[in-house]
This record gives structure tokens, sequence and C-alpha cells, in this order.
């Protein structure tokens, strides 16, 4: 897979080692020169160019990407460089990266980006997870909004405790993907026993996130 990166910093990096690893073809674009390290992700392609602009883009070879990744400090390159990815060059898959939770309203279907990452919200998201018990915490938005991975560990007074998965009554829009139970991972089958601790992870839509809670709670 070919995946372009806008950014050099410390994210862009981090994330073309990994790419990098799984054997990915990976395009970095920096446009400051201090940024320019190539000793630094020695296996990916560099380019000195201002991701923002059309020219630069075309010259990079954009449109034979599989994926763009906008991962600049500025969201609102990030924005414009998602924009023409996907407008002008139709790349198939394009990530931005959130730095101001307060812009995450803008980085959807219509500034062409297919998949939004938050940090504060992946860290606030983690925090959750580690620490609620018997709330509902969503941790990832998937694809342009239109669902999230959420999770929720069963209490010890649950009252699901030793009930099968079939008693679980879930709303539409909404599947129960997999239990982590200690160090186990659990595809639900019908017949599978929910007990105390049980880490449930469901794909939603928001809408019926509530009700997932009322179900959690034999309600």
């Amino acid at each position: 897979m070919r995946v372009a990166i806008a950014g050099a910093g410390a994210v862009g990096r981090s994330i073309a080692l990994e790419l990098v690893e799984s054997e990915h073809h990976v395009l970095l674009i920096e446009r400051e020169l201090t940024q320019l390290d190539p000793n630094a992700v020695p296996d990916a392609e560099w380019v000195h160019a201002d991701a923002c602009e059309l020219s630069s883009l075309e010259d990079a070879g954009i449109e034979g990407c599989d994926v763009v990744i906008a991962a600049t400090g500025d969201d609102k390159v990030n924005l414009v460089v998602s924009l023409l990815a996907k407008t002008e060059f139709g790349v198939r898959r394009v990530v931005a990266r959130v730095n101001d939770p307060r812009n995450e309203w803008l980085f959807g279907e219509n500034w062409g980006v297919d998949v939004a990452v938050s940090t504060p919200r992946l860290l606030a998201a983690l925090v959750e997870e580690a620490v609620a018990v018997g709330d509902l915490v969503r941790l990832l938005t998937l694809r342009q909004g239109q669902a999230n991975l959420v999770e929720v560990t069963l209490p010890d007074d649950t009252p699901l405790a030793g009930r099968p998965v079939r008693s679980l009554t879930l709303p539409p829009d909404s599947a129960l993907v997999t239990i982590l139970r200690g160090g186990r991972v659990i595809v639900p089958q019908q017949d599978d026993p929910l007990e105390p601790g049980d880490e449930l992870l469901f794909v939603a839509t928001a809408a019926v996130e509530q009700e997932i809670r009322e179900a959690l709670a034999g309600s």
C-alpha cells in the first residue's frame, strides 16, 4: 500500500516508522526545512513541499496513493490537505489529525475526511476505559462518524451475570463484537454466559447508545 503523510514532525515520523515496518511504501511531505531528516525514517520517500499547494501534491504523485494522512500540527492545513486529496486526486482513504477538539466538527466528509483522529479525545477515552465500570465509554469514532466503538465493563452486581449473550436485547444499528475476559478475546456466541468484569465492545451509532445502557442495566 502506498501512503502519503503530510507533516514530518514527531507524529508524522512515528506513523511513517510504523507503516514502513509493516512494509508499506511511505511518502513524507514536509514544507519546513528544519523538519526534513531522511535519516529519521530512511526507508520512506521524503519530499520538500507545501502539501496545501495543488501543484506540490501533483508533483509528489498523490494520485497514486491509496491513503493520505494529514498529520501536521495545524488543523487548517490538515483540512486543506484532506480536501485536495479527496476532491482533486480521488484518494480512496483520507485520515486527518485533529489538534484542537473544538475543531472536530469540521473533520467530516465535507472536507474530504474519512477518519478523524483526535489525540485529546483518544486519551480521555483511554482514561475513562481504565477507571469506569458499568458505564458506556466511547473509544473511537469510525468511518465518517456513522458509528462508534464503545466499551463497557460489567460491574460485580450486574443483573446479566450468568445470563447468555442471547438475553442481551440490543437495539438496531448496534452489535456486540467481542468480549474481553482476563487475557482472553472471545467472539460472542448466543449461548456464552456473561460474567462480572467482562469488557464488552460494541459497534453502534450514537443514537442508540442510551438503549445499550438500558439493556446492560437489565431494563
